[in-house]
């Protein structure tokens, strides 16, 4: 299970609000320490989920401030691309966050 389902998830909700996207933010937060902390996880895959647990964090704001639904999916989709690059440079990354959900 790569990256991208973090967004995929987001995506396939029949809701997108502000507090699904922090609900995952925080699933990813506690997740990417845990796994670091554990050495399961090296400090570059870290860092660089860290990227799509910030652009998750940035849109929930976006979406209080009532950003139109349309711009919502397109940082998404952009969002979706980054965790797809991730993925590829982090093969085991993906796995292990899936498994600690």
């Amino acid at each position: 299970m790569p990256m991208q389902n973090c967004i995929d998830y987001i995506i396939s909700s029949k809701n997108i609000n502000a507090e699904l996207i922090r609900q995952e933010v925080s699933f990813l937060q506690e997740t990417l320490d845990n796994l670091r902390n554990r050495g399961i996880i090296s400090n570059d895959s870290y860092l660089d989920a860290g990227a799509i647990e910030g652009g998750l964090g940035m849109l929930a704001n976006l979406i209080e401030l009532g950003i139109p639904i349309e711009e919502v999916h397109e940082h998404l989709r952009q969002l979706r691309e980054r965790a797809s690059r991730i993925d590829e440079a982090h093969p085991s990354l993906g796995p292990a966050v899936a498994a600690s959900r």
